[in-house]
């Protein structure tokens, strides 16, 4: 496994992979050519019927062709763009199993239950607390497992109370974004950008968090009010009444076989979250504690090993291998290096106009495309940017670009992993189609005030001296 002081002793992994400029550029044509593959592997990845890992693979297949056939690298250089990141995969492999051992243990079913005793099954309460456990899930578990059991637990919810599941379901997707800004682990950017910039996991605590609930608030208040009508907010005493009653006849262990694997599933699970916090002072990688929750959940609370192995989102992983390599020849041609150049020209190397250029765009990015993508196509050019002499200090750009890359997300129906498991899971469970002008009214206008706060707290904290150093 690489280690967090590996990354600060010889240079951070997706830099290697990823920031690492070529010392000539490639002629115009050649970048443009390679631009145009990448763009068009993008609107691939953007359009439904096309599978974006496909995508992926299939426009880093072509780069490569194209790549060794005109000598702008060997093909051993693909191995370069591929090694350094292995920490990323080993975090999606070691969470995916450790969530899927820990949801067959019923500790996430007991959860759900208990959050509905909790709020009596009334829809005000209800709304509010699952945008709370969402924002904590997401933040504690990443935010594709984290999906994976809300969503499963909103339907079981609205199943027993039979209320609608669109409201709930989609309220879950928006403030699952404002969870993922929230920890170094909570969003699959995040953990690519904080690799990048060398980010401290104290860090995001100290920086993103406070914004992450400053944007979960946003995301209450406009969902309430677009869903005004659509859930039964104002309930009689006798509604109440009826709730309780049908509740109290709910059993929360109805789903735990056995109830020490649920205790030792929750320490597994407990231990995890404090080892993500702890890695940089013991020096380990994120990767690893990963893989030792895993590891740990397998041999202490798992029945069926090869069917947890087989939940791990490969999919995901054949995603990114694609895209590594679809950045890495793009950044032998130049291309990004001169993408750089031209926003330093355009902004005249000032802060106060790079922060809005940089947030605005990676948000409308993400949400057309997908945050992942656009993060890494970023992650070059601000490490560009604020390289070598230009004078441009690197942290406010690193925090704009995590915050908006998860905030976009909100803007769209594909624009994060969250709002596509939702509108998913609706189609498939309810048999609930959610258009694009429904989620545009919902999730544009709540992106729009997140990203405009987001832009204004970064340059708040910058001018304050409050971000703390990379």
């Amino acid at each position: 496994m690489i280690s967090i002081s590996h990354f600060h002793l010889t240079g951070n992994p997706l830099a290697a992979s990823l920031t690492e400029m070529p010392v000539t550029s490639a002629p115009a044509w050649v970048m443009l050519l390679f631009a145009a593959v990448m763009m068009t592997t993008y609107v691939g990845v953007a359009v439904e019927r096309f599978h974006k890992t496909v995508a992926a693979l299939c426009g880093a297949a072509v780069l490569i062709v194209l790549g060794v056939s005109l000598g702008l690298f060997e093909y051993s250089k693909i191995y370069d763009f591929l090694k350094e990141d292995l920490n990323i995969f080993g975090v999606i492999i070691g969470t995916g199993i450790l969530v899927d051992v820990v949801g067959k243990s019923g500790l996430f079913h007991f959860i759900s239950m208990w959050i509905v005793r909790l709020t009596g099954g009334q829809a005000n309460r209800l709304f509010l607390t699952l945008c709370v456990v969402t924002f904590l899930f997401v933040s504690v578990l990443t935010i594709v497992p984290a999906m994976l059991i809300l969503s499963s637990l909103v339907l079981v919810i609205c199943r027993s109370l039979g209320y609608k599941p669109m409201p709930l379901l989609l309220s879950v997707a928006v403030c699952a974004n404002s969870g993922a800004i929230a920890t170094f682990a909570s969003g699959l950017p995040n953990i690519m950008i904080g690799t990048a910039a060398g980010i401290p996991y104290v860090d995001f605590l100290q920086v993103s968090l406070p914004y992450a609930v400053v944007s979960l608030v946003v995301a209450i208040i406009g969902l309430r009010i677009f869903f005004r009508n659509d859930l039964p907010w104002k309930q009689s005493a006798e509604d109440k009444a009826a709730l309780k009653q049908q509740i109290e006849g709910f059993d929360p262990w109805a789903m735990v076989e056995d109830r020490a694997v649920l205790y030792r599933s929750a320490l597994i699970l407990l231990g995890t979250v404090c080892g993500f916090a702890l890695a940089q002072p013991l020096h380990v990688g994120m990767d690893f504690i990963a893989m030792v929750g895993a590891t740990a959940a397998l041999l202490f609370s798992g029945k069926g090993v090869e069917d947890a192995i087989g939940k791990v989102n490969w999919t995901v992983i054949l995603f990114f291998m694609g895209l590594f390599v679809i950045i890495g020849c793009v950044k032998q041609t130049g291309a990004l290096k001169w993408v750089a150049e031209q926003v330093i020209a355009f902004s005249d190397n000032r802060i106060e106009l790079l922060v809005p250029l940089m947030g605005v765009f990676s948000a409308v990015a993400s949400s057309i495309v997908d945050n992942i993508p656009v993060a890494a196509t970023l992650i070059p050019i601000v490490q560009d940017i604020s390289g070598g002499d230009t004078g441009v200090p690197a942290e406010p750009l690193w925090w704009t670009l995590v915050i908006c890359c998860n905030l976009g997300g909100n803007g769209t129906p594909i624009g994060s992993i969250s709002c596509v498991i939702a509108i998913y899971a609706l189609k498939k469970e309810a048999g609930v189609h959610v258009g694009w002008g429904t989620f545009l009214r919902l999730g544009g206008g709540i992106m729009f005030v997140q990203v405009a706060g987001a832009i204004a707290y970064v340059m708040w904290m910058h001018n304050q001296g409050w971000i703390p150093d990379i």
